[in-house]
């Protein structure tokens, strides 16, 4: 069992940066693949960006070189650096664990307006 408490949300200009934390807590943290995905109104939840228990990095095609995921397995917690934010990443992001079953946090928003 993992439980997943996400934060750094919030409202930021376009052009702007914010960096999201997901805490974990339970054991086996370093095992899970981790990700981020997100939920627009109206919208399908998404896969953003996701990081596997090796390392290994993939990202939607909207936020390529543009959010870095990344995750230190001694503070059992995942990031997600967003910058050059625009409009259309408005949206609650979500934090998922999964090796065999697969987790989720309650989620926090993200607001990109002038």
């Amino acid at each position: 069992q993992v439980q997943l408490v996400e934060s750094g949300g919030g409202l930021v200009q376009p052009g702007g940066s914010l960096r999201l934390s997901c805490a974990a807590s339970g054991s086996g943290f370093s095992i899970y693949d981790m990700g981020w995905y997100r939920q627009a109104p109206g919208k399908h939840r998404e896969l953003v960006a996701h990081i596997t228990s090796g390392g290994t990095t993939n990202y939607a095609d909207s936020v390529k070189g543009r959010f870095t995921i990344s995750r230190d397995n001694v503070k059992n917690t995942v990031y997600l650096q967003m910058n050059s934010l625009k409009p259309e990443d408005t949206a609650v992001y979500y934090c998922n664990a999964q090796r065999v079953y697969s987790f989720w946090g309650q989620g926090t928003h993200v607001t990109v307006s002038s």
